[in-house]
């Protein structure tokens, strides 16, 4: 569920269209908006498919000075007219937009809505017709229903209310899913992404989570859900042409970090067909299938996303696969078996040391596959086959939608071989699923970036050094957090495999050193809690970050749910972050780290 975009007091239509078609980049499969001319008059209009449908389906008497857009992604219910937003309640008086995920909705249907008529198969449904319900049988306001239903959810939202019996209002509440009000002259806007309303207005306010409020043209009321009012300034927007690009970000690696769900729903919709079926060049998959072995080359942070695309391939594909540094294999050739296929990862395409390794694979006859972010680089056009990684321009010298692209195509890899090759674990893999739920849980962490950034300057920053550990999956992550943290804040970090502290290098931790450790792997977890209290007894400051399910109430970030060799595309975001905000607290250059280039051209 991608992209919000309201307003009230002036035209509406265009500014919604405008806004919903800058936010197409985070990728959708269904769009609608809702319109009211606030006399009497009132326009629904969904489709499926691109935002230029929505606005062919359109005419031109469709005009309102109140409305509300939205394009989806589908979660609760396949992309369909009935499923795409607005959702609306029963009796037709209420139109709802909605980003996030609310999880107890079964619950709600079942506890509260027995004897209501339902249209879609959304979450976002359950919600309108919850309002609408007790709105109904308590007689509240618009207003007072929404709050009311607020305290019976649980789970993530940003949500856009109209009541049609007084349409010069839009109640709006936000939890763990962005959303912002647009201060205008005589109207106000309100979207989950001010780039897309920024030819609006460039002053805006903040929504918290658990904040609502209710907005009119020339007016806000802003509070929390128990009624107690909050003032907050408003703030301006300038961004002068050299930032643009950076859209609202101070840097652009905090705004690729944020772009990481848009990269992951864009992979989905570019790899996988609707049933989730990779769309892989059948050749592709034949001489993959037909490996032994597989082997992957990189360097640095491609290298860490081939770690844990090792544990994917052979987890579904069920087959053997070593990862090597590309900068040691071309000198120092590994022993190959007898039908080895070799895959190469590269952001950019020209890295050096993995361009010597594909030659000598050349020399040899050996079939091979470059992922890359860059189709027409080097490496994409010399080995036999290519890929794309599809996370668009990725400007920050230190990698982060890139790593999140090469785990996420590896995964594509792994179930489209296991398939091939009739594997049940491949078959059973709900990979479209998983990916749209590592985008959410992508999305949950970027809400928590306020806590991120504390624990970073209270703990990370006033230390020369740091590791991170972790066991499993989380191991690999490890490597990549530690490579940030360096790269950009120039803290002496290092990861490594929690137990293997304790076989020498512990001796390095002393008081206040800094230790992240990471809990994903539940076969793991108890000997992991081991593992940081021996941190802990030589004096270390641990920050623990853990899924839910393995979470205890004193961890510092609590992590979504997700397939256990998928997990270290939510992981490695708080890492991101923590790395981001080491850098600019310091007072940095994040996107420039000095000696370092973003495309190694040389040995």
């Amino acid at each position: 569920m991608c992209g919000i975009v309201g307003i009230i007091g002036k035209s509406a239509r265009e500014a919604i269209l405008n806004g919903l078609t800058k936010l197409e980049y985070r990728g959708y499969d269904s769009a609608g908006i809702y319109l009211n001319d606030l006399q009497g008059k009132q326009y629904l209009t969904k489709t499926v498919g691109r935002i230029q449908n929505l606005k062919d389906k359109m005419t031109s008497d469709e005009q309102g000075q109140v409305g509300i857009g939205h394009t989806r992604w589908a979660t609760h219910g396949k992309p369909t007219i009935a499923n795409a937003h607005p959702q609306f309640d029963e009796t037709g008086r209420f139109y709802l937009v909605h980003n996030g995920v609310i999880e107890n909705y079964q619950d709600i249907k079942d506890k509260y809505l027995q004897d209501t008529t339902f249209e879609s198969n959304t979450d976002t449904e359950v919600v309108v017709q919850l309002i609408s319900k007790l709105a109904r049988e308590q007689k509240l306001t618009a207003f007072a229903a929404l709050k009311a239903s607020l305290k019976l959810i649980k789970g993530s939202y940003a949500l856009l209310l109209i009541d049609n019996t007084q349409p010069d209002h839009i109640y709006v509440a936000k939890n763990k899913s962005p959303l912002m009000l647009g201060l205008g002259d005589g109207f106000n806007v309100i979207a989950s992404d001010a780039l897309s309303v920024l030819d609006q207005t460039k002053t805006f306010v903040d929504l918290h989570d658990g904040e609502v409020a209710d907005i009119t043209k020339d007016n806000y009321q802003l509070e929390t859900i128990a009624g107690n009012k909050v003032t907050r300034k408003p703030y301006q927007l300038n961004i002068d042409p050299d930032a643009a690009s950076k859209g609202t970000y101070e840097f652009y690696m905090l705004k690729e970090i944020a772009e990481q769900p848009s990269v992951l729903r864009h992979l989905i919709q570019y790899y996988l067909t609707e049933d989730g079926t990779p769309k892989l060049a059948p050749e592709i998959v034949d001489a993959l299938a037909q490996a032994d072995k597989f082997y992957i080359f990189a360097a640095g942070t491609s290298y860490h996303a081939g770690l844990v695309g090792k544990m994917l391939l052979e987890k579904y594909a069920g087959i053997p696969t070593e990862v090597d540094f590309a900068s040691e294999a071309g000198y120092h050739f590994p022993m190959m078996s007898k039908h080895p296929f070799l895959i190469f990862l590269s952001q950019s395409g020209e890295t050096a040391d993995s361009r010597v390794v594909l030659q000598e694979a050349i020399k040899r006859n050996l079939p091979s596959l470059t992922l890359t972010n860059v189709p027409g680089s080097t490496l994409a056009r010399e080995a036999t086959y290519a890929l794309s990684l599809e996370a668009g321009p990725e400007i920050a010298v230190a990698s982060t939608k890139a790593y999140i692209a090469q785990v996420a195509t590896q995964a594509v890899l792994a179930k489209a071989v296991g398939e091939k090759l009739l594997k049940q674990e491949a078959r059973n893999f709900n990979l479209a699923n998983d990916l749209s739920l590592a985008a959410e849980g992508i999305e949950q962490v970027l809400t928590q970036q306020k806590k991120i950034e504390q624990l970073t300057d209270q703990i990370i920053i006033p230390s020369r050094n740091a590791f991170y550990i972790g066991r499993g999956i989380d191991y690999p992550v490890a490597l990549e957090a530690a490579l940030k943290l360096k790269e950009v804040s120039y803290i002496q970090t290092e990861g490594f495999a929690a137990a293997e502290l304790k076989h020498g290098t512990i001796s390095l931790v002393e008081k206040g050193t800094p230790v992240v450790a990471l809990i994903n792997d539940p076969v793991t977890a108890d000997l992991m809690r081991g593992n940081i209290q021996e941190v802990i007894a030589r004096g270390a400051q641990v920050i623990i970050i853990a899924k839910q399910q393995l979470a205890k109430a004193t961890d510092d970030l609590v992590l979504p749910e997700l397939n256990y060799y998928l997990s270290p595309l939510i992981t490695v975001v708080v890492a991101q972050l923590i790395a981001y905000y080491a850098s600019r607290d310091k007072g940095l250059d994040v996107d420039k780290p000095r000696n370092l280039a973003k495309s190694v051209t040389v040995e």
